[in-house]
């Protein structure tokens, strides 16, 4: 599916950030000339390029709201080592990005993740209470998911032997998974971190019915246990919503425009 026109007044810009690691995190500011801002985040092995991340972008663009897609360290443009795990880690490179466009003097209203971004921006509102509206696409409520799926059946054994897992696709090598970046995202606690959202932080999760990657019981469980939550599941969308990207579009839109109109 091709992105919608841009808007001729928004303009992109090229923006790099340092994080607190000093690694150089690359992103894309989508001006629209206004002081606020919505700070978009990818997901597992994506970046700034893909859907929904970029057609977000334009569609917020579109409505006369700036916005800023980056790359996490690891991933895409920025510098860094990918790592399988990382979700605290990622926290950290927002946190940056945030800091640098409150430096900036512009208010930072909304956060928006898809996929593992989803998770993160659940972890950013449990550690930082900065950000008051929440937007988590498809995010996976139980770490402990979806690993075997990815890693094989016998993932624990061969990682306690070799110490790492090298992951292939048709063999092209893609990835190594460390023992330290597994034991990361098996101890990363996303119902223990969502219950320390606070009540005045807006949560939006949108998920797809038909979602092929993480389930759409996540989303029923974070709609379980984030007290200021409102859940939108798109009937027969699938992980990417490759084609729902309209859809899911407007309901994000209706919900960040909502911020836009809070002191």
């Amino acid at each position: 599916m091709s992105l919608p026109a841009q808007n001729p007044s928004a303009h992109q810009k090229k923006v790099v950030i340092a994080n607190k690691h000093g690694e150089k995190l690359v992103g894309i500011l989508h001006e629209s000339g206004t002081t606020d801002i919505v700070i978009l985040c990818h997901g597992f092995r994506s970046s700034k390029e893909t859907y929904p991340v970029a057609n977000l972008a334009v569609a917020l663009g579109n409505a006369g709201i700036s916005s800023f897609r980056f790359d996490f360290a690891g991933n895409g443009e920025s510098e860094g080592s990918f790592e399988y795990g990382n979700y605290w880690r990622e926290v950290e490179d927002l946190h940056s990005v945030a800091q640098h466009f409150c430096g900036e003097k512009r208010a930072v209203r909304t956060i928006v993740g898809h996929s593992k971004g989803g998770g993160v921006v659940l972890l950013y509102a449990s550690k930082y209470h900065d950000i008051k509206t929440v937007v988590n696409i498809s995010g996976r409520h139980d770490l402990k998911t979806g690993v075997e799926e990815r890693l094989g059946k016998d993932y624990m054994e061969r990682i306690q032997k070799d110490g790492f897992i090298d992951m292939s696709k048709s063999g092209d090598f893609l990835y190594r998974v460390t023992k330290e970046s597994l034991m990361d995202r098996l101890n990363t606690n996303m119902h223990e971190a969502c219950l320390q959202i606070d009540n005045g932080c807006r949560v939006l999760t949108v998920h797809g019915s038909a979602d092929e990657i993480v389930g759409v019981e996540s989303a029923y469980e974070f709609a379980k246990i984030i007290p200021n939550h409102k859940l939108h599941v798109i009937e027969g969308a699938n992980h990417s919503f490759s084609k729902h990207q309209d859809e899911l579009a407007s309901v994000v839109m209706d919900f960040t425009k909502e911020a836009f109109h809070q002191d």
